[in-house]
């Protein structure tokens, strides 16, 4: 069948901006429409209840981490959208990306809204592809696609399901590391996996940085997964693992012994790289 049409989801942050940049620049022959999460959207209740909610369950020491992986990177996008038009992919945010590459781009605030219902309507997409994306796929809206959609995740699955798995992978020690692909399926994070790699991070990493790297080296998996259906017509069965516990944003005392063994959720190559996102020499 060749490459499927995509319809491909995600939030853009600090740990997915380039990888994803550089598929949706590589594949803008077979994108059907991209949506992105709108972060702030009122269903989640807004940028104010969000950080409320955050400090409650996590404590300050959480801010920075939010900050760098979503903050900036926001703020600095909308900066650098009007010095965009012929800036690189990987430095390019990703709207004005699309619109160049004559992209259809939508903001999601519901993604099994009408609106959502609608655009698999008109672009017709074959396949779902999720690059950390934050909202969860119903079966009514991943039956809008004929061939289903698959994710990418930065952990080794079933291990550190949920938003902030390299935090996790960091506290839990040596080891833990690794990216995976897999299909969606309505529960989170638990879908039959087709692609994984385990791997070794340098000492000192923070929780920031390995899942920036993560997605790079989850990009690959990910072509070769999309050439694997192109082949096939269809998706791959998959691996079956157990599902393992969900493990959401820490809590005050995880954030507390991870300070005290001196593991980073940020670091200053953190700050630069994310003040650095959009810039348009692509620093």
């Amino acid at each position: 069948m060749g490459l499927p049409r995509l319809a491909v989801f995600a939030l853009e942050a600090l740990p997915n901006a380039r990888a994803l940049r550089r598929f949706v620049a590589d594949h803008a022959d077979h994108i059907a429409f991209v949506g992105l999460s709108h972060a702030e959207r009122p269903s989640a209740g807004g940028l104010v209840a969000q950080v409320r909610r955050h400090l409650v369950r996590s404590g300050p020491r959480v801010l920075p981490y939010l900050a760098v992986n979503f903050g900036l990177p926001d703020l600095v996008n909308g900066a650098a959208s009007r010095l965009a038009r012929h800036g690189p992919p990987e430095a390019t945010p990703l709207a004005p990306l699309c619109r160049r590459l004559g992209i259809s781009v939508m903001r999601v605030d519901d993604v099994n809204g009408p609106e959502i219902a609608a655009a698999f309507a008109t672009h017709a997409p074959d396949l779902i592809v999720s690059f950390h994306f934050d909202q969860i796929f119903s079966p009514v809206t991943l039956g809008r696609a004929p061939l289903g959609g698959v994710n990418v995740h930065p952990s080794l699955l079933p291990l550190h399901r949920g938003p902030t798995p390299t935090l996790h992978a960091l506290a839990d020690g040596e080891g833990a590391f690794g990216v995976t692909v897999h299909r969606l399926a309505a529960e989170i994070d638990a879908g039959t996996i087709l692609a994984q790699e385990a791997v070794t991070l340098p000492p000192g990493t923070s929780a920031t940085r390995a899942a920036r790297w993560l997605h790079e080296r989850g990009r690959p998996l990910l072509e070769g997964v999309l050439a694997d259906i192109a082949v096939r017509g269809a998706v791959p069965e998959g691996r079956r693992v157990p599902v393992l516990p969900y493990r959401g944003f820490p809590d005050r005392q995880q954030l507390a012994r991870m300070h005290r063994a001196g593991l980073r959720l940020v670091d200053g190559g953190d700050w630069r790289d994310a003040f650095r996102l959009a810039s348009p020499s692509g620093a």
